[in-house]
């Protein structure tokens, strides 16, 4: 195998095919590795950690056809620092690669493609395409509130809803749930599948300018991205979601509407004596048209207030300031409006107060109280 590219380019698909690399040391060294082939003066290049894969191609001048695996992060850093506009690779039987770019010569041993673990094959009916910058907002919108570590693994994951005419994405840990909804040029068959959080996040970085569509293919356990230049292609996550549906209150004794970045302005602020170190929580008095915020810490006190529009009850409440801040910085909104059923109750963030079903909002967070002192 011998041919010649822009290092430039190849530098740059070989670093995002690397996210699909294992980074970690294994009893299947090939998996640390990109597998590389080239035909066509086409370079095909391949990721897979046997739990997501991504698969680009740049242009080049083949002059012998062949492939390899080398290792990803030592290629990557060759990449990056070679001098020449130009790279050239050649690999001989015994897998032995010479990488040359200008005065500079490297020599490393690569693996055979025949050890490359298979990537699964996805096929599917119908295929789901929606606009890329309209999936990634999506997805920013809801994968905050997917769990980091839980019992429940499924719950790692972002759910998708596909009807005839609407994608939903649910995201749910313990403490926090996040809903959005938007209307979808779609007739085909209703899907619902669970993609794992680190997919998503390669799906919605290679999502970039020139993107404008992305498909979805979806088979029984595994799904595949067309994403511009890349594939991704990525296991689901399997196992019995939280029904959000009873677990959101459709009900609510108080409202208040409120401007959002006034809001996130005050619990910044009350925030800035709560430390990884010093941990506690904000406390919300909503009463008399304005949202009393503070908190208490080792380090002190902090007091806020903002203005507000309030229908109902008086409510006290503490949160999280984090998981607060998490679910109201993805508000695109100038309003927001909070619902409220008194101090142990969740609170949920919706955009308006009008009578749609409450889960077919553009978007709805929840965000579950802590216990006060």
């Amino acid at each position: 195998m011998k041919f010649i590219c822009s290092s430039n380019v190849l530098s740059e698909a070989c670093a995002n095919v690397q996210r699909a690399t294992s980074s970690k040391s294994t009893n299947l060294p090939t998996i640390e590795g990109i597998l590389i082939k080239a035909e066509n003066d086409r370079i095909m290049l391949t990721g897979y950690d046997l739990e997501v894969g991504i698969i680009t191609s740049v242009e080049g001048r083949v002059e012998s056809t062949g492939s390899v695996i080398l290792n990803a992060k030592i290629l990557c850093d060759i990449l990056r620092n070679v001098p020449d506009e130009t790279v050239s690779i050649e690999c001989d039987d015994r897998l032995i690669c010479k990488i040359r770019s200008g005065d500079s010569e490297f020599s490393i041993m690569g693996f055979s493609e025949a050890d490359y673990p298979e990537l699964p094959t996805v096929s599917g009916g119908f295929p789901i395409v929606i606009s890329g910058e309209l999936l990634k907002d999506m997805v920013k919108k809801t994968i905050f509130a997917a769990a980091e570590n839980d019992s429940k693994v499924i719950h790692t994951g972002v759910r998708f809803e596909v009807t005839s005419g609407n994608i939903r994405l649910v995201a749910v840990d313990g403490y926090k749930l996040a809903i959005r909804n938007e209307k979808l040029d779609y007739s085909g068959e209703e899907k619902t599948f669970v993609v794992p959080k680190k997919t998503l996040n390669e799906v919605i970085r290679l999502i970039g300018d020139g993107v404008e569509t992305v498909s979805l293919v979806v088979a029984q356990r595994h799904i595949l991205f067309e994403c511009g230049k890349y594939v991704i292609v990525s296991r689901l996550l399997e196992g019995e979601f939280l029904s959000y549906k009873s677990a959101v209150p459709t009900t609510a004794k108080t409202e208040v509407k409120i401007k959002t970045r006034s809001i996130i302005s005050a619990i910044e602020r009350t925030s800035l004596i709560i430390t990884e170190r010093v941990k506690s929580y904000v406390r919300c008095i909503f009463d008399n048209d304005s949202v009393r915020i503070s908190s208490t810490t080792a380090l002190g006190t902090a007091n806020d207030r903002t203005v507000a529009d309030i229908q109902g009850e008086r409510v006290e409440i503490g949160f999280n300031n984090k998981y607060l801040l998490d679910a109201l910085k993805v508000c695109d909104t100038d309003e927001v409006v909070f619902r409220l059923n008194g101090s142990i109750s969740p609170l949920i963030i919706v955009p308006d107060s009008d009578n749609t079903l409450i889960y077919e909002k553009s978007f709805l967070f929840m965000v579950l109280p802590v216990r006060m002192n």
